[in-house]
């Protein structure tokens, strides 16, 4: 396969996690011709400079790519800054990547499967994404394709396009204007009934994410992600040990190793059955940000319960 895409990982203080990531990655077969770039964000605080340390030392030995480029950053960016900057500035020479963090461990056959999807979705200017995590909904038995649509982008083990990456607001500067509209609100909810209230909460400074921002961008460019009906990563970070995500096995998939020959869809077309599931698997994401806007108003009137 020629022309791969550059692999873009980004790290922190997990070394654990860090190690499983970054073994599964290299067990990939075409991970000896892939460019890797780490960036790995600097200690918020002196109580987790040791742990970023043990990882940089870590990432120091990283070998098996055809080649492997460390940023440190001096200072901290935070998730949200670090992933934009950093992609930003590896799609610029490349004009597409493959995005992993720290917490997601790839079957042997994602970078086959990513770059099969970034090779041919490149000139259809309706798909701004491509991933190769899927959640755990139900998916037709007479289903054909391996992959299918959504208009929520993935942040877990995913892959894009300079001039989509280009096309991001990352202001929102029609904010104001979405928030007034019903409709808008009501067709951006398809893609999971949390995603209105997810981007209320990044614009209140409430949260710092990148993702709902990308998911937003798919949105108002009328653009989908290509999920794959069977997942070729899975999220280890659901242990409380990440940014955004407590406890949980919500998210928990099986992945595959095969690399059969795809079916690929060709027509841009969600199947609604599909998009029936999806949205209800979000449905108790909306729950639990009400309800946790529910305990900070107790929290911060000092009521009793």
């Amino acid at each position: 396969m020629k022309n791969l895409a550059p692999i873009v990982l980004f790290v922190y203080n997990r070394i654990s996690h860090t190690k499983k990531t970054v073994d599964s990655l290299r067990k990939n077969e075409l991970a000896a011709d892939s460019h890797l770039y780490i960036f790995s964000d600097g200690a918020k605080s002196n109580r987790d400079k040791d742990l970023v340390d043990e990882v940089r030392g870590f990432i120091s030995t990283i070998d098996g790519f055809k080649s492997v480029t460390i940023i440190k950053r001096e200072s901290n960016f935070g998730l949200a800054d670090n992933i934009i900057s950093g992609v930003s500035e590896v799609i610029q020479n490349y004009s597409k990547v493959i995005v992993l963090e720290d917490d997601i461990v790839c079957s042997k056959t994602f970078l086959i499967f990513m770059n099969k999807l970034l090779a041919e979705y490149e000139t259809n200017n309706s798909i701004f994404s491509v991933t190769g995590y899927t959640f755990p909904i139900k998916i037709p038995d007479d289903y054909e394709f391996d992959v299918y649509l959504a208009s929520r982008a993935s942040s877990w083990g995913w892959g894009t396009w300079l001039d989509r990456w280009e096309k991001v607001d990352w202001e929102v500067n029609d904010y104001q204007n979405f928030i007034k509209d019903k409709q808008a609100i009501n067709d951006f909810n398809e893609g999971g009934e949390d995603l209105a209230a997810m981007l209320n909460e990044q614009m209140a400074g409430k949260i710092d994410s990148w993702s709902i921002i990308w998911t937003y961008s798919h949105f108002i460019n009328n653009a989908y992600c290509v999920y794959p009906v069977k997942s070729r990563v899975k999220n280890i970070g659901t242990d409380r040990s990440g940014t955004h995500i407590g406890k949980t096995k919500k998210f928990d998939v099986e992945i595959i190793e095969d690399i059969k020959e795809l079916k690929l869809i060709e027509q841009v077309q969600l199947d609604k059955r599909i998009m029936h599931n999806f949205k209800n698997f979000f449905s108790q994401n909306k729950i639990e940000i009400m309800l946790r806007k529910f305990l900070k108003i107790l929290k911060d009137k000092s009521f009793c319960l």
